[in-house]
């Protein structure tokens, strides 16, 4: 058999393809996803700088609780109630308030998710007032346990997806080998990039440019991959037919 993209049997072919689908598609999600978490994380649509210091290093002049409340957790609950819990947290957290103006608001907005009949992975459990004490306290982004446990996730569960991506694009035809193989190395040394500038972000908001940086290289390698492996099965071979030559 010919190891090449368009001489592959239809079988592999249509394996081939669906599995970019897939992966195409999961990419897409997966932008979207981070533009509606990360991306409020400043208050407004969109990624920037600001965004990825609020989610690794934190918005420091503020809480936690507001941060969210202005941001991502933005059109989960009325301006009348945000601001109420925000003044709540402003004011030191008293206990008395949140039994009594506070829980009320949270079982209602917030259970659903940050419930602990309804909690989501590892969402906090914001109906107890330890937990939302511990929110109001100053934002310091994301913590140690949280990002060790989205590193481990992200390398051992991506890197799967660039191992088969930059399996199927080695059977590409026409390209310098020396392209090749740094366009298939390049996913997997900008996805070490964007987890270690999780991390640094974390010590110092200097850092942030570099998670926009390898986010931005490993996706934009896998779609120049995807998009030319697709190219290669299904429309190289029928062009090759038309050509006189």
């Amino acid at each position: 058999m010919n190891n090449t993209l368009p001489n592959l049997p239809l079988a592999l072919k249509s394996l081939f393809t669906g599995y970019i689908m897939v992966v195409g598609l999961g990419l897409l999600v997966a932008g979207g996803q981070i533009l509606m978490t990360h991306g409020q994380a400043d208050g407004k649509f969109g990624i920037s700088v600001d965004d990825i210091v609020y989610s690794y290093y934190g918005d420091r002049t503020n809480s936690k609780l507001e941060n969210k409340l202005n941001g991502s957790m933005k059109d989960k609950a009325p301006v009348e109630e945000r601001t109420e819990l925000i003044k709540w947290a402003r004011d030191g957290a008293d206990k008395a308030t949140f039994e009594s103006t506070i829980k009320p608001i949270v079982d209602q907005r917030c259970a659903m998710c940050h419930g602990h009949k309804h909690m989501m992975m590892s969402l906090p459990d914001v109906t107890q007032y330890d937990t939302l004490k511990e929110l109001a306290q100053s934002d310091k982004g994301a913590d140690i346990t949280s990002l060790t446990r989205v590193s481990h996730i992200h390398l051992f569960g991506i890197s799967f997806i660039f191992f088969f991506v930059g399996y199927i694009f080695s059977m590409a035809v026409g390209v310098n080998k020396w392209v090749k193989s740094i366009l298939i190395f390049v996913p997997f040394a900008f996805l070490i990039v964007d987890v270690a500038a999780w991390w640094l972000t974390k010590m110092n908001p200097q850092f942030a440019w570099m998670v926009i940086i390898g986010g931005f290289g490993y996706s934009l390698a896998a779609t120049v991959m995807l998009f030319t492996s697709l190219y290669q099965m299904w429309v190289l071979p029928y062009l090759k037919k038309e050509s006189p030559h």
